[in-house]
């Protein structure tokens, strides 16, 4: 399985389907906060909801094309973050991330970002990743350009976003990017 330690109080772990209860938790308290920007929000409404959605990381995870890791900060699951796919043939993904609205200003996002970037380079192989961010997120792009990713473009009308559709702008960051940016 899938841990990653950030620091003394902060890991990533692969969801477990044990899991589906202190997600739902996570999910149902930060649900206003979080429905702005992600239209799967309303779909979940009870822990077999989120044990659905576990079981479909797992299946990504046994197929080897990505997963789905918890943030746990001080023994709490904070928020979710993964990778969508992976391409293989291009030695890429894109990832995405939440977190619940107590856990946010303590750079847990940032720091989990910077571990799954170190990851992919390092564990995976990869040569890039991809994160997008609705353009009217802001919160969501800080991320990205705070680690030094690069602002590629913006896909008009990129998703539906419950009433509306909404732009996404596109950044990546390389690998060679990411071993200058480490030395």
């Amino acid at each position: 399985m899938f841990t990653f330690s950030i620091d003394t109080q902060t890991e990533l772990r692969l969801l477990e389907t044990r899991h589906a209860p202190e997600l739902f938790k996570l999910t149902d308290q930060s649900r206003q906060h979080i429905r702005e920007w992600l239209p799967w929000v309303d779909m979940i409404n009870s822990p077999a909801d989120s044990g659905k959605f576990i079981d479909l990381a797992l299946e990504q995870f046994r197929q080897n094309n990505g997963f789905q890791a918890g943030i746990w900060y001080r023994g709490e699951l904070a928020g979710i973050i993964g990778l969508h796919q992976i391409s293989w043939t291009n030695k890429s993904t894109t990832f995405g991330y939440w977190l619940g609205e107590q856990f946010q200003g303590q750079g847990l996002m940032t720091a989990a970002c910077r571990a799954i970037i170190a990851y992919c380079f390092e564990e995976l192989h990869l040569n890039r990743v991809e994160i997008r961010a609705a353009a009217e997120n802001k919160k969501s792009q800080a991320i990205p350009e705070r680690l030094g990713f690069t602002k590629e473009g913006r896909l008009r009308q990129a998703e539906w976003l419950h009433d509306r559709f909404a732009d996404h702008y596109v950044y990546s960051l390389l690998k060679d990017e990411f071993r200058s940016a480490s030395s």
